[in-house]
């Protein structure tokens, strides 16, 4: 069960200026989540994001809007980015694939992805790209995602699995701004 860039979307769930400073390793998670946005446009990988009621938890940090447009990103109140049905009508939500990333991994990104598995949908959660205000609440969350169907990831898993080989052009433009 590899990774396509042809049937994949990155998805960034939640990453939010005022629940940011709350999450264990909130920095790292951001970092990680930034890369692999930076990589599936690269490569050409569709990307969504959800806010969870932005309101009052602030809008998707800036590192990651300033990369992403405008129509890139839904708002949601329910937890799961599957309640409303618009987040797989936008580019990107037809794929097959999800790769995941985002907070809380042991609530809005733990409902997203059981739902996306519930609709058949192969899913990647990005173990280093998640995180939870305490690090037992991501250790579980990814643990029971994993024994629901996901497929606990890292990051190189996913860009060497988008690329499929070395040797090409992309191979080396990704390898040079990204792995070295």
């Amino acid at each position: 069960m590899l990774i396509r860039a042809d049937d994949s979307a990155l998805l960034i769930v939640d990453i939010q200026e005022r629940l940011y400073p709350a999450i264990d390793q909130a920095e790292a998670m951001l970092a990680h989540s930034v890369w692999l946005l930076a990589v599936a446009q690269r490569i050409g990988v569709p990307v969504l994001a959800t806010e969870q009621y932005s309101k009052g938890l602030g809008p998707t940090l800036g590192a990651l809007r300033e990369r992403l447009p405008a129509t890139a990103i839904v708002e949601k109140i329910a937890f799961s980015a599957l309640a409303d049905p618009g987040l797989l009508q936008m580019p990107g939500g037809e794929r097959r694939q999800f790769v995941v990333c985002g907070s809380e991994a042991h609530v809005c990104v733990l409902q997203t992805v059981l739902g996306l598995l519930a609709l058949g949908r192969e899913v990647f959660v990005v173990a280093e790209a998640v995180g939870s205000r305490r690090a037992e609440d991501k250790a579980l969350a990814l643990q029971r995602m994993a024994q629901a169907g996901a497929v606990i990831v890292n990051r190189e898993m996913v860009a060497f699995e988008w690329l499929e080989r070395a040797g090409s052009e992309l191979f080396r433009a990704v390898s040079r701004e990204f792995i070295r």
